[in-house]
This record gives C-alpha cells, structure tokens and sequence, in this order.
C-alpha cells in the first residue's frame, strides 16, 4: 500500500506537521519558491536565448507568458520532490494558505505532473485539531488566486526590469525601482524634504506647581487676558511663524518672565471643576501589519524580524499564521482568550458578551484569522519554553488576543481652570489635566505602545486633589518655558507601515521586504529606528516624480492594488489589465522609450537641496558637492569634492558643505605639528568619513600615517592632542594572564581591543559606547574577553558551524536584521530561503561564502571593464540575492556587475 506525500514550504512546518499525520504520511519540504520568472541569462533556456523578451522573463508579444525557471540551487529539491512522488496514491499540497501559498502549490503541481489525486490542503495554525480538519476539508485548487499572484508577479517584473535600466543610465548603475519600493522611498524622501524646508517657531508660557493641603499638582497657562496663548500646533513650518489668521497671543520671553513675578506674588483661584467619565474600548487582535508597528514600537524589532520570529512560531505551532489582514476571531479562539481572562484575572474582567471585530483595511483579503495564540486552549507565555525574541513576540500576541475579550476600561477626565492676577499684563488663566482610573478593564493586559501594562496603569493615571470652584490653593513654584517647534519626525518602519496600509500601497505582508530592500539598496538608512533617505533616493524620486509621476503616486498606486485584488476575486480580467497597464500609447512600455531621450543625465544626478553654496551630485562611487569658483588667473572652474558616506540630506547644511569644499580648494586643515616626528597633523575629509594623516602624500612619503575620527567624533571638536593619540593607535595595554598582549585600536568597524595570542592567532572584541579608545585600560579590555563573543551589530553568534578543511578560523552562524548569515572573517553572506540554523552544513556554508568572496573580488574589478554590460544588463544578474554590502560605495560597486532585482512586492 502506497503512502500519501504532503508538500509543505520548509522544514520546520514539515517537522511539526509530522507529529500531526497518519503513519502512511510522508512530509517533504519544496524550500520555498521552486520556479520563477529568470534572474540572469545563465537561468534562461537555450531555446529562449535569442528572444528580445528573454531578460525580462515575460513574452509581451504572446499575452504576457511568463518564462518560468527552476534555479540551480532548486533543481535537487525539485528531484528529491519527484522521488518523494514515486509510489504515492495521493498528493496533498499543503502550502501556505494565501494567494503566495497557492501559487507555490501551482507551481509544485505544473513542475511534478502527479498521476494521483492532488488535493489542496489548507490550515491557519499547525495543531493537532486544524491539521485532522484539514485533511477532512481538502480543496482544488483556486486558480483565481493564482492568476492574481501570476500577474502581481508579472506586473512587478515589468515595473522593475523597464524602469530600473533606465535609473542605470540616467542617475547610476547598479540602482532599482519597484511598483511599491518607489512609492514607499518618495514617502522618506517627501518626510526630509518637509524637515528641510522646516522653519523652528519659538514661544514662552508658564507652568505653575501648587498645592491644596498636602496633595501637589502642575497647573500650565492656557489664556492671557481671555487670549489664548499660542503653542506649537499654532505656527507654519514653512515659515517658523505664527499661522496666517491666527487668533492667539505669542508670549515673548520678558512678559512670560514678568508674569513668572506676577503671578507667583498673587492669590490663585478656582474658577471651573469638571469630571467627564470616559470609557476606553480594547483594540482588535493583530494584523500582519498592527504586529508589524506594535513589534517595532515595543520590542524594536525590524519588520524583517517580526516576520521571521512569527513565521518559526507559526511552523512550529504556536500562533496562527501570520500573513492576514483580517481582525476576526473563531469561535474556538474566542473561547480561548475568555478562559485565560477568567483564570488570570478574573470574571469581573471578562466583556459582558464575546467581542468580535470587524476588518477596516483598505483591500482587505486573505480571509483568515487574526494572528493569535494557536490551539483550542492558549498556553500562557511562561509555559511555552521559549526565549529571547520567539518569547516576547508569543507574548505580545498573546495580550493582544487575550485583552480584546476583557472589559472596558473606565476613566474619568479631569480638568481643573484656575485664575491669578498677571499684573499690567491682565487675569492669567492656566489649566491642570488629571485622569483617573475607576476600572482598569483591559488595561490589566495590555496597552497599545507600552511593553509593561503594570507600569502603563500607573503612567496612565494622573491623580488631581479634590477641589472646587472657590478654593485657592498654594502657588509653590512658577516657571517660564521657552519651546523650539520641531520639525515632522522621520519615518519609523512602525510609521511607514502605517502609513503604507492607510493609503491601501502594497500588501502588509510585503512590508517588510520592501523596507528590507529600501535599505539594502542604499535609498535609506536605519538608525535609532529613524529611516534617513540618502542623495541618491532624492535624485532617483525627482526623476520618477517628474517623468513617471504616475508610478510614484500613492493614489494611483493604491488604485493599481484594488484591481490585483480584483482579478484574485474573478472581477477583472488580468490580461487585458496588463496589456493597458504595458502597452499602447500610454503604456509604460511607449513612456519609458519616449521619455529616455528626454531626460538629461546631467540633471538627473543632481540633487538641488535649499540652502546650500553648491549643487550634489550622484557619481560612481557614491555623492559629491560641485561648485563653480573663480581661480587665480580668473577663470571659472569646476570645484567637486567627494561627500563623506556617513553624511545624509538631513545633516548637509551650509556650513558642512562649505567646509568640506574649502578643505578641497585650499588643501588640508592643518591642526599642528607632531612634536615626534615634527610633520604636520592635518584634518581631511573623505568617502569614508573624516580622519587625521601625519604629513603629506609625497613620492618620498606615499601613504602617510592616517586614523579615522571614532564614531560620534565632531571634526570641528578634534583638538591636537587627540590627532596625534589617534594616529598613536594601536596603544599597548599590557600583557594578557594566559600570555600574549593586549592592544586598543581603532578599525573599519569601529573601536576594538585585540589580544595577540601568537602563531598569528587573534581574538577582537569592538568597544562599548561608554568606552573611549584613547584611555581603555587593561582591566576593561579583559572584562570584554570574558564576554561571548559578538558580530557586527553587537550579535552573539547562533552557534559556531565548524572550521573548514586547511583554515584556522571557524564559521560562525549569526541572526541580523536581514536574516540569518554565516560570517568567517571578514566575509558574510546570508542563507538561501528555506536553509535554517538546524540545516546549515559546513559545506553548504563555504561554498556560500566562497560565492559572496568570488562577488566581491568581481566587484573591485575596475568599472570600465563592465561596461559594455549596460547594452544587456540582464545577462550580469546573479543566481540568488546576496547579502548588503556593508557600505553604500560597497553596494555601488557591487551592483556595476550586477542586476539587482526589482523589489517584488
């Protein structure tokens, strides 16, 4: 008797639904995707070489038929497939249940031709109970669903294989652009350029701290003289001053000093008490995105993380899954999170009636669940046994869950006006806001942006003492507040995720490769959970929004995602959609061959920024500052000067620029001489930041001692002493107890101590924050030795997968930002889709970073070399995603001798 093959997309969802299977069962993984559109010429059939529609992978003569391809590195996974088919009497596709899911399922069914039954299997959680229902309720396949992902697939292929060439010749090789990547960078791009033309408005007012008999309070001015006194939310950005047509009195400094002595000598009165009870409903379980901005706000996880810790918890059967935009809960799991509130907290804390929410989002599909705890019966956070992020993601989702089904939360809002005598300047009124909690309902679990809900109740409540109107209590301490409006806040992925689902771009479950591939791409920094967009995003968004604005444009966007969502449920027709969409006069295909001739290179490299004494420029090797100056025989001449990598639009201002540009006409800034060798100690500015040189660059001294400047170092700061100490570097500490010295220096990654432990062997440690390189002594050094060993980034490797045949340094495993990667040395290169921290092999891992080194050595080759490239830039793409370079430059270069693929979102 035969067995039954299930085919789910990893191995971790296979192990777990083993346990969950009949004997007669065998569970197989595809590792993901198993076909796809081609993403180099090697991947290209022969029989399709020769076609002009070959790079792109789509056929836009013949109804846009797709040209699908089994990679290399999924060739034996498709054989083991087959194998595993052999002998079977029943296939089960039990792939994710979403439009992705079905497609993957499709693609498995076209490439195995199975002579048995094929059934579709779906499930929204790996338990016990959802995998025998399951099986009772298998399916065909949805072929709606198919057509739709076939053509989002094909539409983002179109978008990013048309535009992103045209980016190559017109701002910089290497560069990409995406249907919702695009959109999403003018997003960060709109936000700095806000910030920029941000002009700061000042404005004073008073806060009081008084008493009634022993119970303080803080009382703030809210009126002068029956004027409102003008706050923040009252002066234009564009401006810095107050709003045209403004009703509102602008406080300057010496009358809010003057009414400090006033009214700090004088009476106060009550003049209005008022309580409004209020009431404070919980919020709907988790969406792919609400998890997404919660995960980020609360536990600062990246949205790339969020998605990898809830998929393992998912596969491993602890959440259901986690790609949904939908807020509804199954009875089952209503029953659930009832029963946790009854035992946790009690039945006074449980909703009169069970809550059911309903979905708000724009393009709402996937009609699963919400995320929330697996199972007919939730397990508490601390019986789970897991840890670190698995745990405190488990734990989040389950609050949420469970505080959806408790009471309301009653407060009552309190708020208190009082009066005193201002003097010439007229009656003072100032106001004190309380906020009381009669019953904390769902507050006990959980609130929305704060990761302890003990310490939110109390932070919540702001307690008053009992007053009336009539009363005068006692003025203790007045104090005049000067303010600086701030400029909008830069996008957190929190922000820009909410931002996304609000104007309906894009799929939440796409969200996090797309910020992924923002930053992978150098359009945008991430640091302190803040997105920077950088010079070549600026230019890159000018060129789209002044030629394609259509494509950059969030409602025509989010219309574009309403007719995917159209086609997946049988309303539109996906070809004729695709042949308006690409073809005909204004069809993309029409736009971007008309426009090409019109857009001027020289523009499009050129990012104008207000302000400034000089223009930016996108080069080859990262920006640069022009300018036109007048030389001493009064000529005009061109005056460039290479940006430092570390500087973004943000922090470009007037007087950097200027000096960076005058460093480059009048040479080096000279800080002194080295009283050793007597030469001169010079501040320059370069690609990688500013740094110090002893002497100058001669035929006797072709390269002159250098130190970079530590992180965080202001160049305008830097006084002598600490120019001479950095090029001292590395500095001796002593010797090591288990023998060898220990030494401070400054690195390319930044401060480290280093214990020469001999035959060449040497252990690093970086230094922290609080650590200064020029003054570590030994003792600290030895402290940081005793600590596990880290990675970029501050990571504690996963674990050490093994030394390699002939090498003296080990592999090691590691979980960054992007996804898990193996790192020796100096290399890194992330793990293929599908491959996991149990998997990996030695071998596996060096011919991974064997790949990545071979990369990087093509990289360094000088660019002309690869210039004919840009006639077929397809033919130079690489067989699978490589892991960011470290730098922009890196990135740069890496990208001249390869396509980077469009985002697919």
């Amino acid at each position: 008797m035969g067995h039954t093959l299930v085919i789910v997309e990893s191995p971790t969802k296979a192990r777990t639904i083993r346990g969950f299977l009949p004997k007669d069962f065998k569970v197989e993984a595809s590792m993901g995707h198993v076909r796809d559109l081609p993403n180099n010429a090697s991947e290209i059939p022969a029989a399709h070489k020769g076609e002009k529609w070959a790079n792109l992978g789509v056929n836009t003569a013949a109804n846009f038929e797709p040209l699908y391809v089994v990679p290399k590195d999924k060739k034996k996974v498709v054989k083991e497939l087959k194998d595993a088919l052999k002998g079977a009497e029943q296939l089960l596709l039990a792939t994710d249940e979403d439009r992705e899911g079905e497609s993957i399922s499709w693609h498995l069914l076209q490439l195995l031709s199975p002579k048995v039954p094929v059934k579709r299997m779906v499930f929204h959680e790996i338990t016990k109970e959802a995998i025998s229902r399951a099986l009772e309720d298998t399916r065909d396949l949805d072929m709606e669903l198919v057509h739709a992902q076939e053509t989002r697939r094909i539409l983002d292929r179109l978008v990013g294989y048309t535009l992103s060439p045209l980016l190559w010749k017109k701002v910089a090789w290497g560069l990409s652009a995406g249907r919702v990547q695009s959109v999403a960078v003018r997003l960060l791009v709109q936000r700095e350029r806000a910030r920029r033309a941000f002009r700061s408005g000042s404005y004073w007012d008073l806060k009081a701290r008084l008493e009634e008999g022993e119970a303080g309070f803080e009382a703030k001015l809210s009126h002068l003289k029956g004027e409102r006194i003008a706050g923040g939310s009252d002066f234009d950005e564009s401006t810095g001053a107050l709003k045209a047509g403004s009703k509102v009195r602008l406080l300057s400094e010496a009358e809010a000093r003057q009414l400090q002595v006033q009214v700090q000598a004088n009476p106060w009165q009550v003049t209005s008490v008022e309580e409004k009870p209020t009431v404070r409903k919980p919020v709907p379980p988790f969406t792919t995105s609400t998890l997404q901005q919660e995960s980020n706000r609360k536990l600062r996880l990246s949205a790339r993380e969020t998605m990898r810790t809830a998929q393992g918890l998912y596969e491993r059967g602890f959440i259901t899954y986690m790609r949904t935009d939908s807020v509804h809960l199954s009875d089952q799991a209503i029953n659930a999170a009832r029963s946790c509130v009854s035992e946790k907290y009690g039945k006074d804390y449980l909703s009169p009636s069970p809550r059911q929410f309903s979905t708000k989002a724009r393009n709402a599909q996937e009609a699963h669940e919400a995320i929330r705890p697996a199972g007919e019966a939730f397990r508490t956070p601390n019986a789970t046994g897991l840890d670190g992020k698995d745990l405190a993601l488990y734990e989040l989702i389950w609050k949420r869950t469970v505080a959806s089904q408790m009471a309301d939360a009653r407060l009552t809002m309190l708020a208190v006006e009082l009066q005193a005598d201002g003097g010439a300047l007229g009656p003072a009124q100032f106001r004190a806001s309380g906020k009381r909690i009669d019953f904390a309902g769902f507050f006990r679990a959980y609130v929305e942006g704060s990761d302890d809900p003990d310490a939110a109740l109390e932070g919540q409540e702001l307690l008053l003492p009992a007053l009336k109107v009539g009363d005068s209590p006692a003025c203790k301490a007045v104090e005049a507040l000067g303010h600086q409006t701030q400029p909008p806040a830069r996008y957190s992925e929190a922000a820009l995720v909410k931002m996304l689902e609000k104007e309906g771009i894009g799929r939440p479950s796409t969200y996090a490769s797309i910020i992924g591939t923002i930053v992978d791409r150098g359009y945008a920094t991430l640091a302190n959970n803040s997105l920077t967009p950088s010079f070549t995003a600026f230019a890159v968004t000018a060129l789209l929004e002044e030629h394609f604005p259509d494509l950059v444009d969030t409602s025509f966007t989010a219309r574009m995602e309403n007719t995917l969502d159209e086609i997946s449920h049988g309303q539109v027709q996906w070809l004729p959609y695709l042949e308006s969409f690409f073809k005909g006069e204004k069809g993309l295909e029409t736009q971007v061959q008309q426009r090409e001739g019109d857009i001027d290179p020289g523009v499009s490299r050129t990012v104008e920024l207000e302000g400034l004494p000089c223009v930016v420029r996108i080069g080859r090797f990262g920006a640069y500052l022009e300018t036109k100056r007048v030389a001493e025989d009064g000529t005009e001449e061109l005056l460039k000067a290479t940006l430092p990598q570390e500087i973004t639009p943000a922090d470009l201002d007037a007087e950097k620029a200027e000096l960076i540009l005058r460093q480059k006409a009048d040479g080096p800034e000279s800080l002194g001489d080295d009283p050793e060798s007597g030469e001169q100690v010079y501040l320059l500015f370069g690609q990688y930041g500013p740094y110090v040189q002893r002497g100058q660059v001669s035929d006797e001294n072709p390269k002159p001692k250098r130190a970079s400047l530590p992180k965080g170092a202001k160049p305008e700061e830097l006084t002598l002493e600490d120019a001479i100490a950095l090029l001292r570097l590395p500095r001796q500490l002593g010797d090591h107890p288990e023998g060898g010295r220990v030494e401070a220096g400054l690195g390319r990654f930044g401060p480290y101590v280093v214990h020469h432990k001999g035959k060449g062997e040497k252990d690093y440690r970086s230094l922290k924050a609080e650590d200064d390189v020029l003054v570590v002594g030994l003792d600290r050094a030895l402290e940081l030795f005793a600590m596990p060993k880290k990675g970029r980034g501050g990571r504690t490797a996963l674990k050490d997968i093994g030394v390699p045949e002939g090498d003296d340094e080990a592999i090691q495993l590691f979980d960054g930002p992007y996804g898990l990667y193996v790192k020796q040395g100096k290399v890194n290169a992330s793990l293929p889709e599908g491959t996991t921290a149990d998997t990996i092999t030695l071998e596996q891992a060096v011919e991974l970073l064997a790949a990545k080194a071979a990369t990087g050595k093509a990289a360094a080759r000088k660019p002309g070399a690869k210039k004919p490239a840009a006639k077929k830039p397809a033919a130079k793409a690489p067989a699978a995603k490589k892991a960011p370079s470290t730098t922009k430059t890196g990135r740069l270069r890496a990208s001249a001798v390869r396509v980077i693929r469009a985002a697919d979102s």
